[in-house]
């Protein structure tokens, strides 16, 4: 930056002085009373101070301001705190001066003092994420990994270490530069801080325009086994000391690995895959190792703990999914649905009727947990200035964000994981656009019978429930809690401004005897919650125990 006026002269700056500014993604949310940190480095052709100040979206309204002094022609590391004294949800950062000479500055950030565990993250944003109660996070994406080509694919070894040492590089498939200031050890970071196990998903030598061949395959194999060793390793080993210099001196519990994401068709995928089966398991036997190809109609011709499994289609293919794994094979690797929305028009930017579809969907999965272990709703984050993908889980802006149907729906199955499943039958003269599942599961508080039904048509239905196989005392009819997910118009979406316009609606029904007089509404998911003593609890021919991770 060359600044040609000075506070003395007869060029004398104007006020405020001159510089630059950024807005960040689309305007920073600046709180009053929040602390800012400001690290940047600069370098200067003669001492000069620079003022950084936070600012509304004009740059006319001063919300933070610090006197930084600049004297040194090698580069030099500030840091600062900026506290605000005002609010603005679309403020920027400014760095200016008025003294003459040029400045040159890299590597600025500014990042929110008060972070989600003091790792980095909003805090707004992964709450959110913790509603949803993950039991694994996968990461760092799909085609993110791959790159349109091998340049720009996700490499793990340039997304650690020093943030302002990452080099960061052009993510191709979506058209965006990523700084790499989320990296391989910050999704371990949060994995850790939300209790879910991590799913590291690497590149295999695979974009979607090239395809390393076998004989040169080995960098790409050793690049996995350093991966693992950074997670894995003993603060000893080389990647493990550069983990524990980066404030995590024990292993991270990384356990799943996917040997790249939707490569099976692609060329070297199967003659590449053992090159990187074999020697994981020979160095770390406890990893369980995920496949590209899908194993739910014929069985796999390589070795693998799990398989991929993903869908996006329309909502009501997705509803007419809920038997996908009924046929699928009972021994073999189990299923990971890693990916699966519904998309198009059924969706638009999350609608109620995708996330009707996806439920059904969730019900088949449920009820066929002995074979699938793992499903995870994709893509999770969007940014509403920048939807390169729609739907999404959950959308954001600098300051606000929203949970679609899609989020909300998904909270009607945290409890499937560890769940005893009940067999169930229904009778209905609206059983083609009904899917319903009943199961059991206990907390620190008790132990509760959940029945889910969702219907998928336009016409209120009405069912009775009975419950055949428990001691007729072991449930308790008193407490019954029924929670709903359902809206006017099965088109209708949450936004910014009507967030929970359509969300979760939890009532007490009162009743007496032994069976329940059900109505669900048209275009509805519901579940019902009884009490249940675990006491009375006998055992239901046909009933199976299973755990699967929703």
């Amino acid at each position: 930056m060359d600044v040609l006026c000075d506070s003395q002269g007869t060029k004398t700056c104007p006020a405020g002085g001159v510089g630059i500014y950024n807005p960040g993604f689309w305007g920073m949310n600046i709180e009053q009373g929040k602390a800012y940190k400001l690290v940047f480095y600069v370098r200067s052709s003669k001492p000069v101070d620079i003022t950084a100040s936070l600012t509304d979206s004009s740059g006319s309204l001063t919300l933070a301001t610090s006197e930084i002094a600049a004297s040194s022609s090698n580069w030099t590391k500030k840091e600062v705190e900026l506290e605000a004294n005002g609010a603005s949800e679309s403020g920027r950062l400014q760095l200016t001066t008025n003294d003459k000479g040029t400045v040159w500055f890299d590597q600025v950030s500014l990042m929110p003092v008060d972070t989600y565990k003091g790792h980095g993250f909003r805090k707004d944003l992964i709450k959110m994420v913790e509603g949803i109660k993950p039991r694994f996070v996968r990461f760092p994406g799909g085609c993110f990994v791959e790159g349109e080509h091998l340049r720009n694919a996700f490499r793990w070894k340039a997304s650690v270490g020093p943030w302002e040492n990452r080099p960061g590089h052009f993510g191709d498939v979506w058209n965006y530069w990523t700084d790499e200031g989320l990296g391989y050890f910050e999704f371990l970071q949060l994995s850790e801080d939300l209790g879910a196990a991590p799913v590291w998903v690497f590149n295999n030598g695979i974009s979607h325009q090239e395809s390393v061949d076998p004989a040169v395959i080995g960098p790409f194999v050793q690049e996995a086994l350093d991966g693992l060793e950074f997670a894995k390793g003993d603060a000893k080993t080389k990647w493990g000391l550069l983990r524990a210099k980066m404030g995590h001196p024990e292993p991270f519990n990384l356990s799943y690995v996917a040997i790249g994401n939707e490569d099976c068709w692609k060329p070297h995928y199967r003659d590449n895959y053992l090159k990187f089966y074999n020697p994981i398991k020979q160095a770390y036997p406890d990893i369980k190792i995920i496949s590209n190809c899908d194993a739910s109609s014929k069985p796999l011709d390589h070795p693998a703990d799990y398989y991929d499994f993903h869908i996006y289609t329309s909502a009501s293919d997705m509803f007419s999914r809920a038997n996908q794994f009924d046929n699928a094979p009972r021994t073999g690797p189990k299923a990971f649905v890693s990916e699966y929305a519904v998309t198009g028009r059924d969706a638009n930017t999350g609608s109620l009727l995708a996330a009707l579809g996806e439920a059904a969907f969730l019900i088949g999965v449920e009820k066929n947990s002995d074979v699938v272990e793992m499903a995870s709703y994709a893509p999770l984050f969007v940014n509403v200035h920048d939807r390169k993908w729609n739907p999404d889980a959950i959308a954001f802006n600098s300051s606000h964000k929203y949970g679609t149907p899609s989020y909300y729906m998904q909270q009607f199955f945290i409890e499937s994981s560890g769940a005893t499943l009940l067999g169930t039958e229904l009778e209905s003269n609206a059983s083609s656009s009904i899917v319903a599942s009943a199961i059991t599961w206990k907390d620190s508080e008790g132990e509760y019978l959940r029945i889910k039904v969702v219907n998928f048509g336009s016409s209120v239905v009405s069912f009775k429930i009975s419950i055949d196989g428990l001691d007729s005392n072991s449930v308790q009819f008193s407490g019954l809690i029924k929670t709903e997910l359902t809206s006017s118009n099965v088109m209708d979406e949450n936004s910014l401004d009507q967030p929970f316009k359509i969300a979760p609606a939890t009532t007490s029904l009162t009743h007496t005897g032994q069976e329940v007089d059900a109505l669900v509404s048209p275009h509805s998911i519901t579940s019902y919650d009884f009490i249940k003593d675990s006491s009375a609890l006998r055992t239901v021919s046909g009933d199976s125990s299973s755990r699967s991770s929703i």
